[in-house]
């Protein structure tokens, strides 16, 4: 069975770094398109990053030349690596996987002003 663990998130102040990591069991993870989405309270899901499993990368015009998503197929990891972090970033930030639109549970990520 498919599993996404994400972990990393915390609280930060603003322009700070965080670095996000989803691990995944249960998939032939080097054939998944992996991506990184975030939910406000009250708001929507949404996208943030995507790695494609031929490594083409795909940003949110909101965190593009802050944030870096990369992968390891040898770890069947991906990561978020969240720099220059600002308030409007805090959210739970959760991993995706495709095909099949697998979720992991999410982590917490808060910035302070």
């Amino acid at each position: 069975q498919v599993q996404l663990v994400e972990s990393g998130g915390g609280l930060v102040q603003a322009g700070g770094s965080l670095r996000l990591s989803c691990a995944a069991s249960g998939l032939s993870f080097s054939a998944y398109d992996m991506a990184w989405y975030r939910q406000a309270p009250g708001k929507q899901r949404d996208f943030v990053a995507t790695v494609t499993n031929g490594g083409r990368t795909n940003y949110a015009d909101s965190v593009k030349d802050r944030f870096t998503i990369s992968r390891d197929n040898a770890k069947n990891a991906v990561y978020l690596q969240m720099n220059s972090l600002k308030p409007e970033d805090t959210a739970i930030y959760y991993c995706n996987a495709r095909p099949g639109n697998r979720w992991g549970q999410g982590t917490q990520v808060t910035v302070s002003s």
